[in-house]
């Protein structure tokens, strides 16, 4: 099995989608280890002083002016786990809740929140054993971090609370530790804190999400392709000088994924033979515009989270000097606006290809399709309803495209006044992209439907050889109507697991 070491010096995109996705296991790195213990003793030195120190012998948020005495910090950490462990709602996937951990594990690693070496050890060991807290949909308003989420998986450190075992079920936490040889941690002076105040909810989710849109962007490129062919449209507006004098480089990428996809097609332009029009309607000849940008908002993503992979977000932290500084680091703005940003992209690619379906679908802009693709029209209904649905979807996407983080409501008796709301920017962001996924699957089901039937005319090889894929996969071609949603499904899968890139670069090698 692959293993990811964690060191102090942050981790990478692929580290974490190892561990959320794969079941990696992780390791501490020596210097990691050492940087815990060397922390740890910076805390203790300062947990004996009498002067108070914020996070080691204080309250918390509003409640930071009382001294806690020695005897009850031991409680007080255990408190604020208890307390702070308040979620609601479903529960969070599995994905994301391992994402959580380990993030918080890189934190912890870094040496700079005190955190004693046996807890990250701990925390290591849960992921390890496949034991994953229960965590729910509401709680973190992404200011102090996101606090409800991360408790929730302190409070299985502590052998408290539920967790899903290996094995898919839910179990009290404690039965789960025993099994698997764990001891529950007793955690010390800032430990609680350290292990709840981080952005890393929503930064597992971005990363997530970064990997899920590369994915999806090349494949819109592709069914946009598959959509010009199927409309007879032309080529000629893909032709890199054309981009080359927007240099956007998102535009210029997709520009050359169609063009490439499009190779020795004998569908493109070929309206210029029989049924003369002089450009192509804007969902069609602006198709790399829009990805293009999208594609560059990713590329703006990919960097702020890069950035927050390398950080050690904790409050206070500890610095190389000794000191034990509060900081306003855990503030959840920088990753939410992203969060935000690609919600708002990922809407806009889903409009522009459902209008592109709806065109394939109206006889009186198809240039020659039968009404809605169906077999028999008026005795068919062909695919009228698979477009229904991907407007629905659409729909859903641009509500989904409000920003959250431009909401905030105050907390902790105005203490915490202003919050990013950072979570709630990344839980609307998975649905966006679970149902752009699916936007363009209907695409691709009625694209590949159209340029079938072109009969006579040869489609390019690369979309050749993606119809004759999808077929293989179970999503039928023309005929009469049928129970569609099992094609829908079908189609859907291809496109969510990466089968129709694959397809396609069977014959074009490697898209942008």
């Amino acid at each position: 099995m692959h293993t990811v070491v964690v060191g102090t010096s942050g981790v990478t995109a692929s580290d974490v989608l190892a561990v959320a996705r794969g079941g990696a296991r992780v390791e501490l790195s020596d210097e990691a280890v050492a940087a815990l213990a060397a922390a740890r003793e910076i805390v203790d030195a300062l947990a004996a002083k009498p002067e108070p120190v914020y996070g080691v012998s204080t309250g918390f948020g509003a409640l930071a002016t009382r001294h806690i005495s020695q005897e009850l910090r031991t409680q007080l950490q255990r408190n604020i786990v208890r307390s702070h462990a308040a979620g609601m709602g479903p529960r969070v996937e599995r994905e994301v809740v391992r994402a959580l951990m380990f993030l918080r594990l890189k934190t912890v690693c870094s040496g700079h929140t005190g955190v004693r070496p046996e807890v990250a050890q701990t925390m290591a060991d849960l992921l390890n054993a496949g034991i994953t807290p229960v965590v729910h949909e509401y709680g973190s308003l992404g200011c102090s971090g996101d606090l409800a989420p991360l408790s929730h998986c302190a409070l299985a450190l502590m052998g408290e609370g539920d967790a899903e075992g290996p094995d898919g079920t839910v179990r009290p936490a404690a039965e789960l530790l025993a099994e698997h040889g764990i001891a529950p941690v007793e955690l010390r002076e800032k430990e609680g804190l350290a292990l709840l105040n981080g952005t890393d909810g929503m930064l597992g989710m971005l990363v997530m999400a970064l990997t899920d849109l590369d994915t999806l962007y090349t494949s819109a490129d592709i069914t946009a392709a598959l959509s010009l062919e199927a409309l007879l449209g032309t080529d000629k507006v893909l032709a890199p000088e054309l981009h080359a004098i927007r240099p956007h480089p998102g535009q210029g990428a997709s520009a050359a994924n169609m063009l490439a996809v499009l190779k020795d097609s004998q569908l493109t332009g070929h309206h210029q033979d029989d049924a003369p029009r002089v450009q192509d309607a804007y969902s069609v000849r602006c198709a790399p515009q829009v990805a293009g940008a999208g594609r560059d908002t990713l590329a703006h993503a990919r960097l702020v989270a890069e950035r927050e992979l390398a950080a050690a977000v904790d409050n206070p932290v500890v610095l190389p000097d000794g000191r034990v500084e509060s900081n306003g680091n855990f503030h959840g703005a920088p990753v939410a606006y992203v969060l935000d940003f690609l919600a708002i992209a990922a809407a806009d690619l889903a409009s522009i290809a459902e209008r592109r379906t709806d065109r394939l679908l109206d006889k009186n802009r198809s240039h020659g399709l039968p009404p809605f693709l169906a077999d028999d029209p008026g005795v068919d209904s062909g695919l009228m309803i698979a477009q229904y649905t991907q407007a629905a979807l659409v729909s859903e996407m641009k509500r989904l495209a409000v920003p959250a983080s431009a909401d905030s409501i105050p907390s902790s008796a105005m203490q915490e006044d202003h919050v990013s709301m950072g979570w709630s920017a990344a839980r609307k962001l998975r649905t966006a992209v679970d149902n752009l996924t699916r936007v363009l699957a209907i695409e691709l089901y009625a694209a590949t439907r159209a340029v079938e039937l072109r009969e006579g005319l040869t489609p390019a090889p690369a979309t050749r050889a993606v119809i004759d894929a999808v077929r293989q996969a179970g999503v039928e071609g023309p005929g009469p109507d049928r129970f569609l949603a099992p094609d829908l499904t079908a189609a859907d899968a291809f496109v969510r697991d990466g089968l129709l890139v694959a397809a396609a670069e069977k014959v074009t090698g490697p898209l942008r």
